[in-house]
C-alpha cells in the first residue's frame, strides 16, 4: 500500500471558497469517475477550515489531499490513462501547480492512537 500526500495552494485570484467549492464539486467527482482514478482506492480531501483563513498575510496551505494505491505499479499507472491529462488540465484551473507539494509514502508505523501497540516502530 503507497500513499499520495499533496499540499495544496489555491491558484492566485481565487477566493478560498472558490477554491473549495472547485475542489469538491468539480475536482474529487471527475477523478472519482476517470480511468486514472480507478487505481486508487481511496481518496480523501482535507480542507482547512474557512474559518481559519484570518488575513494574517501568509494564505499557507488550502488543503491536503491523500490517494492511496494498491502499490507503486498502480500510482504509475493512473498517472499513464489517457485521462490523466484532462484531470491535470483541471487541477491547473484551481492550484498553483508551482507550489504543489508532494511525497509517496508507505504504509505508516503507527506510534499512538488506536491499536498502535499491535504495530512495531521498525
Amino acid at each position: 500500500m503507497v500513499r499520495l500526500t499533496c499540499l495544496l495552494r489555491r491558484k492566485e485570484g481565487l477566493t478560498p471558497a472558490e477554491f473549495h467549492a472547485h475542489w469538491r464539486e468539480v475536482h474529487g467527482p471527475l477523478i472519482a469517475a476517470s480511468k486514472s482514478g480507478g487505481h486508487v482506492l481511496r481518496y480523501e480531501q482535507h480542507p482547512r477550515p474557512l474559518d481559519d483563513y484570518a488575513g494574517d498575510g501568509d494564505p499557507g496551505f488550502d488543503g491536503v489531499t491523500v490517494q492511496w494505491f494498491e502499490s507503486m505499479d498502480a500510482y504509475r499507472a493512473h498517472m499513464v490513462e489517457p485521462d490523466f491529462g484532462e484531470i491535470w488540465a483541471d487541477i491547473e484551473t484551481f492550484l498553483d501547480t508551482d507550489q504543489l507539494h508532494f511525497v509517496v509514502t508507505e504504509h505508516p508505523r503507527l506510534v499512538m492512537g488506536d491499536d498502535a501497540a499491535s504495530f512495531p516502530l521498525a
